[in-house]
């Protein structure tokens, strides 16, 4: 079997990453970038702005009003291109009225159609924390999220080994972000919060089959402890969902597709979240 027939969708965009990060730091030295981060707005509190002034604690009642992270992006390497009028400026400001509690913007341009321009421009447009979603192997793209106003960063922890895993959350605490870890099973969960994760995103696509089950979260969450927030991300379709998953003790939900393909993802947002935020969306 050639090495072409064996290689994944996720092995094709770490390559495609790795070349655009050797690119980049050619052209922006790192003391250039750790100076704009300097001078960057403070970072938001993600954690905070997740689990509300009372501090840490899983949500199990069921009724408490979820909280949700919007995510922002074009396409995606398994549906192409989600969204065709792909507007940030409009759908963050929209999205925040509606409820968001939080955004993730795509910032990886080759498979997922993203760009840091967008996060920066979506960071100057709303109130709540915006996290980076991208493919972050290296100290340099922390401290990139930060110039360009990034509040938090995912790191993926089957893409990266122990060390790094610990060294980039670490790097991101200097900076005032706190990483969201993301997992797909119990050894990445038990290598995550060995590394220190204070946030665990339970990821319920496969990245190396893009297959998808909430069954994944049902199955982490358990697990995850008391003092970690516990995020579900990827695959939540319907509110009836979303009420299940926080009663098993998710303390979020990080939704995307279901949000982007929809003709008023404001409105899409509102039946996540229930109740009078359709209705504020429309003020």
């Amino acid at each position: 079997m050639s090495r072409a027939s064996t290689e994944t969708m996720l092995d094709r965009i770490l390559a495609a990453r790795r070349l655009r990060l050797e690119q980049q730091k050619a052209v922006l030295p790192f003391a250039v970038l750790e100076a704009r981060a300097e001078t960057a707005p403070a970072a938001r509190d993600f954690v905070r702005e997740l689990l509300g002034p009372d501090g840490l604690g899983k949500l199990t009642t069921g009724s408490e009003s979820p909280r949700v992270i919007a995510e922002l992006k074009k396409a995606s390497p398994s549906r192409g291109v989600i969204r065709r009028e792909y507007n940030p400026a409009v759908l963050a400001p929209s999205l925040e009225r509606a409820g968001a509690a939080a955004f993730s913007v795509l910032t990886e341009p080759d498979f997922f159609e993203g760009s840091l321009e967008d996060l920066a421009l979506v960071r100057r447009l709303v109130e709540r924390p915006v996290l980076r979603k991208d493919f972050i192997l290296e100290r340099y793209q922390v401290v990139e999220s930060r110039a360009a106003g990034a509040d938090s960063f995912l790191l993926i922890a089957a893409i990266l080994d122990d060390a790094a895993l610990a060294g980039l959350i670490a790097a991101g605490r200097e900076l005032g972000m706190e990483a969201l870890v993301e997992v797909h099973n119990g050894e990445e969960l038990r290598r995550a919060l060995g590394a220190g994760a204070k946030m665990v995103g339970v990821n319920n696509r496969d990245l190396k089959t893009f297959e998808v089950s909430l069954q994944v979260s049902f199955e982490l969450v358990d697990k995850i402890p008391e003092s970690c927030v516990a995020i579900s991300e990827s695959g939540i379709r319907s509110r009836d969902e979303v009420k299940r998953l926080q009663a098993a003790g998710f303390d979020a939900f990080l939704i995307g597709e279901r949000l982007m393909e929809a003709q008023e993802p404001a409105s899409a947002l509102s039946e996540f979240i229930g109740g009078e935020t359709t209705l504020r969306d429309k003020e």
